[in-house]
């Protein structure tokens, strides 16, 4: 595998800086655009929490001849802008840019999504809207931002609460969802800060977008995978996503994997995450990704025998 540092001009001249990954051999090869929630880097990092899954997931890919490019969002990384005013649409509208620059390359066939998180609900958007040829929707939910939330307060243990929501509840006595529900409404208000921390416009538009009007549009192939230890994601929305994708669909729930694509034997708990972050991604997951992408991409056509840059 080659790693070619590449960036790609937004169409508002934002130079978005990320990494090409490029199997070995002549191509042409199927690619795929790899998408993170907004705030993490091109290696799904953010400080201290270190996913960890950009890079592995390249390998797993390009062991399969598949091209990846994962990037930084605006605001992270190496790519300037971001800010608490850019809307959501805007980060998508860069994962669509970067979708067709990753196509105009030569020595590429076809160009898919792989998200993770609200990174898969880019993807889930980029399948439907985009031009994506395939997606895979990791840990990604059908529901809206809100429901989500209200979902995870309702399994977590006290243990797996911010401190300041554990605070919040010793001092009026309320229930994590109630307590969410009044912190949602503050946002929805508009309150530019919550207990101190900003609010951005994409995360209010987050909140309320419902992801179930892209995925009922995706007419490519599908592969889903929830955990049965998520603690973020119901399970069950793989059901729902089932049920809405018109395309080709496959739907995997994957034994004591948690949100962190690590498999964890003992009770769900964010309680391990910490140690979690120590331990490598769930290699049978990163493989049965790769060759999921690896069957689609080359069902999909014979694309530009030209070599791969």
């Amino acid at each position: 595998m080659r790693e070619i540092e590449m960036a790609v001009t937004a169409d508002d001249g934002v130079a978005i800086s990320g990494t090409l990954a490029v199997p070995d051999g002549d191509g042409p090869h199927p690619a795929m655009v790899l998408t993170w929630p907004m705030g993490l880097d091109r290696e799904a990092d953010r400080g201290g929490n270190r996913l960890g899954l950009g890079r592995p997931m390249a390998e797993a890919l390009a062991a399969k001849g598949v091209i990846s490019y994962r990037f930084d969002p605006r605001g992270t990384g190496r790519t300037p802008g971001g800010g608490r005013t850019v809307p959501l649409a805007r980060y998508r509208q860069d994962a669509a840019t970067v979708l067709r620059a990753v196509a105009d390359l030569p020595g590429v066939s076809t160009v898919g999504a792989i998200g993770y998180s609200e990174g898969a609900q880019q993807a889930a958007w980029l399948a439907a809207h985009a031009g994506a040829a395939s997606a895979v929707l990791l840990g990604c939910t059908a529901q809206t931002g809100e429901e989500v939330y209200l979902w995870g307060a309702a399994r977590w243990g006290k243990d797996d609460l911010p401190r300041s929501i554990r605070l919040a509840l010793r001092l009026f006595g309320r229930t994590p969802e109630d307590q969410a529900r009044r912190l949602f409404a503050r946002v929805k208000s508009g309150a530019p800060r919550i207990y101190g921390v900003p609010v951005s416009r994409a995360f209010r538009e987050w909140l309320v977008h419902d992801p179930k009007k892209d995925l009922a549009a995706i007419h490519v192939p599908v592969l889903a995978i929830i955990g049965d230890k998520d603690l973020h994601v119901d399970v069950d929305d793989l059901d729902v996503i089932d049920d809405l994708v018109p395309g080709p669909v496959e739907t995997r729930r994957f034994p004591d994997l948690t949100h962190l694509l690590r498999r964890d034997p003992g009770p769900a708990s964010r309680s391990t995450y910490r140690e979690q972050y120590t331990r490598p991604v769930d290699p049978e997951l990163l493989e049965e990704v790769a060759a999921f992408v690896s069957s689609a991409g080359r069902a999909g056509g014979a694309g530009d025998a030209r070599r791969c840059p």
